[in-house]
């Protein structure tokens, strides 16, 4: 009786083999049919994302954009040379376009002006001032560089707060820092708005074609 029990597992072990193949054969047999008969098995499309569909990259080039020293209108002294360069950093890093230097070729051009700087108090007791803010207004516009046509106009405004000492020569300092940290700030808020705009068309496309009438600089 054990002799017989061995001798089926051992029929068993050689008919192992034998039905793996034959149900692989099977099944290639199905697929085959299936086939022929029309039937395909695939996925349209590019198939499942994780986080969602991919976003839509443009192709097209940023825009080449130069940077004109601002034109200062307040009466503080020495500040257009700075805040043209924190607005050219901020639109470097944050707006979408390619700051190129006046000297190249560009798409667009951004000027500006600085119209005010104010420093209206805060907050004060009966006999002094106890705290002050730094509030700066510039006045920027882009145009196309072959057109000259303006497309896109912005008013900003920035400002920071500092606390007043009794050490007048400490507190001008103070409000150099502030008048310097509120151009920092209308600079990156000019940027994302640049940014806004090319994002969402708003910010009409430079003229890649070159017009008939020069632009005259009084434009």
């Amino acid at each position: 009786m054990l002799s017989a029990e061995v001798q089926d597992g051992k029929s068993h072990e050689r008919r192992g083999p034998y039905s793996v193949m034959l149900s692989a054969l099977v099944s290639a047999l199905i697929m085959a049919i299936l086939t022929a008969c029309g039937y395909q098995f695939r996925v349209d499309g590019a198939g499942p994302t994780i986080g969602g569909a991919p976003a839509a990259t443009s192709t097209e080039p940023p825009p080449r954009l130069a940077i004109k020293t601002l034109i200062n209108n307040s009466f503080e002294p020495n500040l257009e040379a700075r805040y043209t360069n924190y607005i050219r950093d901020e639109f470097s890093n944050g707006s979408g376009a390619h700051v190129v230097s006046e000297s190249d070729v560009a798409d667009l051009v951004l000027s500006g002006q600085i119209l005010s700087v104010s420093v209206p108090t805060l907050s004060f007791s009966q006999t002094a001032t106890l705290e002050s803010r730094a509030e700066v207004v510039v006045l920027v516009r882009v145009e196309e560089a072959r057109s000259g046509k303006v497309v896109w106009t912005q008013l900003a405004k920035g400002g920071s707060e500092f606390f007043i000492t009794s050490d007048l020569q400490f507190n001008r300092t103070l409000q150099n820092r502030a008048v310097e940290q509120a151009g920092r700030i209308l600079a990156a808020d000019l940027a994302s708005r640049f940014l806004l705009q090319l994002e969402t068309g708003a910010l009409m496309k430079p003229v890649t074609a070159p017009v008939s009438s020069p632009h005259s600089p009084g434009q």
